[in-house]
């Protein structure tokens, strides 16, 4: 494993219109490239994750694993506006020396996959045989598979969408009211709306899982109680957990990117742009997730030439994506041979 830091020296506009003279990415690369350079397998990580995907696919990522780092040249890249290395909020602002903070100019996943490809040049990759990325991962790799049709052979999108619904905007809006409720939040401190960010990470979880999932971890064994119940101690220790690895500024600005979703933007509809796509596509939806429904995934699947569409079960929900990792490398497995 190589942890490396790519940094960028030539103008990025972003969709907002916000220009950046220079940026940095923080990447994770394994194994090496063949001469032939066809065994590139490109990961793409979800909302608070980094990239070092042995840590959080440890089911499909290593020695050994369904992507082996003796066979493939496999590389994660850090999000933009992440906290994991990448160009974030707290960094310096090079326009006003001063850190970002709330002004830093969040990226749509379509900003986040044109920080990448000076970066893919920079290491001469030319072809990705294996595109693969879940829930927010998911919505870079299908941008990345319409913006450069030719460069991908095969593509997993799971658990994701070609437009941020309605539904999961509402999640993400109410997370960031959460944050902006915090009384921190308007300060320019690295800490600022952390209580804030521990509320909206609770709520996200309930998107994140499934009412079946909390009946079977969660359940009272005392029926005499009150108060003070399971479910009620595992939201707030989920809280905290984030509380101790992320931001409120990071966590803030990737769910704007997320809400930006739209790959139909400028492309003449979301139809029109999924038939760009060249890759043999595979997408996997989970039966039971809510926050991206298994109908997002059928309608990539019906749109996009010749792909076909696999729903696993899981008890897990939306995290089923990072759980499942026997049926999804199953899965994998059938469309490579």
């Amino acid at each position: 494993m190589t942890h490396k830091t790519f940094n960028a020296d030539k103008p990025l506009t972003l969709e907002s219109g916000h220009v950046l003279s220079k940026y940095h990415l923080a990447y994770t690369t394994y194994g090496k490239m063949n001469s032939a350079k066809d065994n590139v397998v490109w990961i793409f990580h979800a909302l608070t994750a980094n990239s070092k995907p042995e840590e959080w696919w440890p089911g499909l990522v290593g020695e050994g694993k369904l992507f082996d780092p003796e066979k493939y040249f496999i590389i994660c890249v850090n999000m933009p506006g992440s906290c994991y290395g990448s160009i974030g909020p707290l960094d310096i602002n090079p326009n006003s020396g001063q850190t970002y903070f709330h002004d830093f100019p969040f990226f749509t996943p379509r900003d986040m996959v044109r920080s990448y490809q000076p970066l893919r040049e920079a290491l001469g990759i030319e072809k990705i045989k294996i595109g693969i990325g879940g829930s927010m991962g998911g919505q870079q790799l299908l941008e990345w598979a319409i913006e450069e049709p030719e460069l991908f052979e095969h593509i997993f999108p799971i658990a994701t969408n070609a437009r941020h619904s309605a539904w999961g905007i509402a999640f993400n809006a109410s997370q960031r009211m959460c944050i902006e409720a915090d009384g921190t939040w308007k300060e320019n401190n690295p800490n600022a709306g952390m209580e804030g960010m521990k509320a909206a990470r609770s709520m996200a979880l309930i998107s994140y899982r499934h009412y079946e999932t909390y009946h079977a971890s969660q359940s009272e064994h005392h029926i005499e109680k009150i108060e003070n119940y399971k479910s009620e101690s595992y939201q707030r220790y989920q809280g905290e957990k984030l509380g101790r690895r992320f931001n409120a500024f990071s966590y803030y600005f990737l769910s704007k990117g997320m809400d930006a979703q739209n790959v139909g933007r400028g492309r003449g509809g979301i139809e029109n742009a999924l038939q760009m796509i060249a890759a043999k596509t595979t997408v996997i939806g989970v039966t039971t997730d809510i926050l991206f429904p298994v109908s997002e995934q059928e309608f990539i699947a019906e749109h996009v030439a010749g792909a076909r569409f696999i729903s696993i079960d899981s008890l897990y929900g939306h995290d089923g994506f990072l759980l499942e990792y026997e049926q999804i490398e199953r899965i994998i497995k059938q469309d490579l041979e």
